[in-house]
């Protein structure tokens, strides 16, 4: 490295010399990268980096306690590291993420950056790489082929308990007070779009927190296996240039950086070479995406109307509905979500494309499995939080107009087939459409049935209940 002037600063790899910005923590090889893939203008995740910052602190810790660098640029790499953690020097983390293969232009970028801010601690000018070098000290024991896919799932760990699961709690939560507000409001069911017996209002959204829970639970399962990590399998998965007690160390380093039980993969070559973990996860959110998609459309047609809709619930407005027409407003949270569900799915079907397509000893597409993968983690997230609190939580019931559509509902009559039986029930709906009498008028015209029989059997609040569980008393032969 050699200063040439005040606003630059050269520096030197194996492919020649080029002039950086003096102000610049990154180096010659992020530069080279960004000349290289002027691609989408997209940044890497600020998850991610710091995902790759907590790596690079726990190998610096291990590597300085093995010896394998000095302690001084151990020391000083650590403190880099956790001025990044705290938030600085973001904004030299400038690597699209369409790039290098397997990330190495990314993995470059924050050997780079961290090694420049520790020649600045240690009280040397940047580039100086003599002093403390990206590749030999930063670096030490490491390559992209491991640190990125550990990146990945230390990052994709990291969305999960900061962003989606307690926006997924918050969900559960706020759906279950709904659940008991409104369990006392009788509503039309609906199957085939078209009227179904009796509900109620409150068992809705009760079934929309199971089915939120039961994904809960498959997200929670699928990303256990991000807590496998491969880091110490060097290029290829041997372990190459490492220490023998670097391996189970840094695992046990990073565990305790993150809080979070890790442990090492049993075979490094498998945990490179394989996306399968990633492709779980995602197919956990996608899962859990369509069904946030129902949920949604569900909101907007039980709120729809005003005056020409179902109207059985008013979500909360938040904002204008429309430029030219007055007064309306639209489910606009709803609206949200079942866009960024759709964004969801498609980056699950990306990271399915991207996991097939390695060869040999690694995958090099994996920098766009470490966007979709966290992003579809934080904007889900991100979604559910805003969902919940700002149409979830304020959503209220007609119940004049529950009730109105559960006792006009032609659907009643299936309460009355095991009492009347299939075929005339059939024939008093078909009359009742027919002549707008009601269900209970035709019965007691035809002498099927007599008042009292009729009201018990027609007993709104009765007919929806969901009837509990009981075990069997006895074995079933």
């Amino acid at each position: 490295m050699t200063q040439t002037d005040s606003q630059f600063r050269t520096e030197r790899d194996s492919m020649g010399d080029r002039q950086i910005p003096s102000s610049a923590y990154y180096g010659i090889q992020t530069l080279r990268a960004m000349e290289n893939f002027p691609i989408s203008g997209i940044k890497p995740l600020y998850t991610y980096v710091g995902a790759g910052i907590i790596i690079k602190k726990a190998t610096a810790i291990v590597n300085g306690e093995l010896k394998c660098i000095p302690q001084s640029i151990s020391q000083a790499i650590v403190q880099a590291a956790d001025e990044i953690l705290a938030g600085k020097f973001r904004d030299q983390f400038v690597v699209d993420i369409y790039q290098a293969g397997a990330g190495t232009s990314h993995h470059m970028n924050v050997n780079e950056v961290l090694a420049n801010r520790a020649l600045e601690i240690l009280g040397y000018e940047k580039g100086n790489y003599k002093q403390v070098s990206p590749n030999d000290h930063v670096n030490y024991g490491q390559s992209t082929n491991d640190v990125i896919p550990t990146a990945i799932r230390i990052g994709g760990l990291l969305a999960l308990s900061k962003t989606l699961q307690p926006a997924l709690d918050n969900a559960i939560a706020s759906l279950e007070e709904k659940a008991d507000e409104f369990q006392d409001i009788v509503k039309s069911g609906r199957t085939h779009m078209q009227d179904a017996v009796p509900v109620r209002l409150g068992e809705n959204f009760r079934a929309w927190a199971q089915i939120i829970t039961e994904h809960q639970n498959r997200i929670y399962t699928a990303s256990g296996d991000l807590m496998v990590l491969g880091l110490g399998g060097s290029a290829a998965g041997t372990g190459m240039n490492t220490h023998p007690d670097y391996r189970a160390r840094v695992v046990q380093v990073i565990s305790e950086l993150i809080d979070c039980p890790l442990e090492p993969a049993p075979h490094l070559m498998a945990a490179m070479q394989s996306m399968a973990p990633f492709v779980s996860v995602s197919g956990a959110l996608r899962n859990l995406a369509q069904d946030l998609v129902k949920i949604s459309h569900d909101l907007r047609l039980m709120d729809s109307g005003p005056k020409t809709g179902l109207k059985e619930i008013q979500l909360p407005p938040v904002q204008p509905g429309s430029s030219i027409m007055p007064g309306k407003y639209n489910p606009v949270m709803a609206e949200m979500t079942s866009m960024v569900c759709f964004q969801v799915m498609g980056y699950d079907s990306a990271i399915a494309l991207a996991a097939q397509a390695g060869q040999l000893e690694l995958n090099v597409m994996m920098p766009l499995i470490a966007y979709n993968l966290i992003h579809s983690i934080e904007i889900l997230g991100n979604t559910i939080k805003a969902l919940t609190s700002n149409c979830i939580k304020g959503i209220t019931a007609n119940r004049d107009r529950c009730l109105a559509y559960a006792e006009g509902s032609l659907a009643l009559v299936t309460a009355l087939n095991p009492h009347i039986g299939y075929l005339n029930a059939a024939a008093v709906a078909k009359e009742s459409l027919e002549t707008g009498k009601s269900l209970r008028q035709i019965v007691l015209e035809k002498n099927l049935m007599n008042d009292e029989e009729l009201a018990q059997v027609l007993n709104l609040e009765q007919m929806s209940g969901i009837l509990p569980l009981r075990a069997l008393d006895t074995e079933i032969d």
